[in-house]
């Protein structure tokens, strides 16, 4: 059981994190450090915020409903590599003593920092207009990297998002808007089959998961409505700034 205030606290960290997620990415970096702060596990942080913050994957889903009529053919691959990674991903956490993940933490923390850093750039870039159509090609190479990216969404997940933003620019998309629908496929495959496997091993902790739940659902429904008055730029300073903090806090702690 957590105390009301502990309650509280998480609402808070999801509802911050839906929004940030809404506006510019990044909410594991505000709610996997509100579960250490508490005191919980970092294998037990890390699949509770995994499970609290699916939901927003399926509200960016249903967002991007409208570009899905052109990434239906590529579906039923997307859905295979990022479940079955998502999965191996996830069972390779519930094997992963915690001393040695809180060892790994900091590094997947840094990591996924330095992919929120990359991403408006990559994001602009994919956002330029190209002569011709698509020429979707799957490569041995590419399939890989997306297993990759679905077994490391399952164990972690932070910056998957970029990361399959990347693969799919490999692929030969360009319409972002359809990449985006792509990759809420992708993702939510992988890190829906990682939060079904945390709560059927018992690893997320349902107490903890309710308020956030309903923190991220109520963020980012503000973060879309009122994210643009704060400015996405001040939002994704934050976010670096957190996961800079955290990595240096979280190195410290697990070397110093």
């Amino acid at each position: 059981m957590i105390s009301w205030v502990a309650g509280a606290e998480l609402f808070a960290a999801a509802f911050v994190a839906g929004g940030v997620n809404a506006v510019a990415g990044g909410g594991t970096l505000l709610t996997f450090p509100a579960l250490l702060s508490l005191g919980f596990p970092a294998n037990i942080a890390n699949a509770t915020s995994t499970v609290a913050l699916f939901p927003g994957q399926v509200s960016a889903l249903t967002a991007l409903r409208g570009h899905l009529a052109g990434a239906r053919a590529l579906a039923p691959m997307l859905v295979a590599i990022g479940t079955s990674g998502g999965l191996l991903g996830a069972w390779w956490l519930t094997r992963t003593p915690v001393r040695v993940f809180e060892k790994v933490v900091p590094f997947l923390i840094l990591g996924a920092t330095v992919l929120f850093l990359v991403q408006e750039p990559l994001a602009r870039r994919l956002r330029q207009p190209v002569e011709g159509e698509e020429r979707v090609r799957w490569t041995p190479g590419v399939l890989l990297l997306l297993a990759i990216v679905a077994i490391y969404g399952g164990y972690f997940g932070a910056g998957i998002g970029i990361l399959t933003l990347a693969a799919l620019g490999m692929v030969g998309l360009r319409d972002i808007h359809r990449m985006n629908a792509v990759k809420a496929i992708f993702t939510m495959g992988a890190n829906g089959v990682a939060s079904a496997w945390f709560l059927l091993r018992g690893m997320a902790d349902p107490v903890a998961v309710l308020p956030m739940l309903v923190g991220t659902t109520l963020g980012g429904y503000a973060g879309a409505r009122f994210g643009q008055r704060i400015g996405k730029g001040n939002v994704r300073r934050v976010v670096v700034a957190i996961g800079l903090i955290l990595g240096a806090t979280q190195l410290i702690k697990a070397f110093g």
